[in-house]
């Protein structure tokens, strides 16, 4: 193949690899993801407190699935603003 037939092949191996890093970002920061780990915790954490003999497992197995929840929710905030403290002090070093 050309030089001009390999820069074509090589730049749409790029835009395929490109779609599926954005299809996997969406997927990590998508709520359906959230929701479905936070259930899938609940019903092996009530499974598990059941096994044990807990009073209330259903319950209790709440703590963990909501914990999950509010810590994703709670990361978004802290990775805004570790991203904007690193842009500053990039722009303050001259790098940006």
């Amino acid at each position: 193949m050309n030089d001009v037939g390999d820069l074509k092949k090589e730049i749409e191996n790029i835009k395929n690899r490109n779609k599926r890093v954005e299809t996997d970002k969406a997927w990590e920061v998508s709520w359906v993801r959230k929701i479905s780990v936070a259930l899938f915790t609940y019903i092996l954490i009530s499974i598990l407190l059941i096994s044990i003999g807990n009073d209330k497992p259903f319950l209790n197995a709440l703590i963990p699935a909501l914990a999950y929840l509010i810590s994703t929710a709670s990361l978004d905030i802290v990775k805004k603003l570790w991203v904007k403290n690193r842009e500053n002090n990039n722009n303050a070093r001259g790098k940006g």
